[in-house]
């Protein structure tokens, strides 16, 4: 059976699971939810009232960190929440990146991606109801459109996505990966928002209906029900830009890294809200 369309024998409730931080950080998982869950169509948007489960009180972003936090009691997904690319090459390229340790093709958040939004496209069909656990293929689908958003989930192999790279934010010692997961956003929040994420999804969804309304249309655009190779195209290139550059072994990222870096993730985190919109609105019509 392929382990990318393994199926869930039943939904393991959020609340009975032990919070771990894994991609995006839970607020950063938080904000690319609610600022999609605003932008759905009337369709869309039952739909996904439908399928979520009734703990999450109709707000997509209350379990949009679910995935990871059932990572290690589904093993088989642990590869599906990033791409490791070949060092310094600073490109993706589905065929040659989105495989397993093991080899396995397609086991990448691209391949997740793209097997959660098919799953979805047979929602509402009777013959596949028995086939697939529709609301987790949402909230898996939700969450790896927000971890292919954060730069480093598509990375270098030999460091893993920069979670073998020691650095001290400010005075606390931490990894490169969990700078770009949380530290660049939680201290954007102290520093400009009084600690509060309400406000800062507010300041993104002012930008991305003001400063940002051109490029939001573009970013919304696909070919297809989905893009997850552009997302990725773009997200290397943002790490080998942006995430790596300057950085080394024991590096003190102190307000050069922050505030150099925080308009990256700013942009990232609408672009991930704006194309999981664009991406529900097209499979639920």
């Amino acid at each position: 059976m392929d382990l990318l369309k393994f199926q869930i024998i039943a939904f393991v409730p959020l609340l009975l699971c032990i919070p771990l931080a894994h991609g995006w950080g839970i607020d950063g998982h938080l904000i690319i939810c609610r600022i999609a869950q605003s932008r759905l169509s009337r369709a869309a948007n039952n739909a996904v009232s439908q399928l979520l489960p009734a703990y999450a009180s109709d707000d997509l972003g209350s379990v949009c960190s679910w995935a990871d936090r059932v990572r290690f009691r589904y093993h088989w997904s642990a590869p599906l929440h990033y791409i490791d690319t070949p060092d310094d090459l600073c490109t993706y390229q589905y065929k040659r990146d989105c495989k397993d340790a093991d080899g396995i093709a397609d086991r990448c958040v691209a391949g997740a991606i793209n097997n959660y939004t098919n799953q979805l496209l047979t929602y509402g069909n009777g013959k596949s109801a028995s086939q697939y656990n529709f609301t987790e293929a949402l909230l898996f689908l939700s969450h790896f459109i927000g971890d292919i958003h954060q730069p480093l989930h598509v990375g270098f192999s030999s460091d893993r996505g920069a979670n073998t790279i020691d650095v001290h934010w400010y005075r606390r010692k931490t990894v490169l990966h969990h700078v770009w997961d949380s530290n660049i956003i939680e201290t954007a929040e102290k520093r400009f928002y009084d600690s509060n994420v309400d406000e800062l999804i507010d300041t993104l969804q002012k930008n991305i209906t003001t400063v940002w309304s051109t490029q939001a249309k573009a970013w919304a655009a696909c070919s297809k029900t989905t893009c997850p190779d552009i997302y990725a195209s773009e997200g290397i290139k943002a790490a080998c830009d942006w995430a790596y550059k300057g950085v080394s072994e024991d590096s003190i990222l102190e307000d050069d890294y922050f505030l150099s870096r925080i308009p990256v993730v700013n942009l990232r985190l609408a672009q991930g809200g704006v194309r999981l919109a664009a991406t529900l609105n097209r499979i639920f019509g």
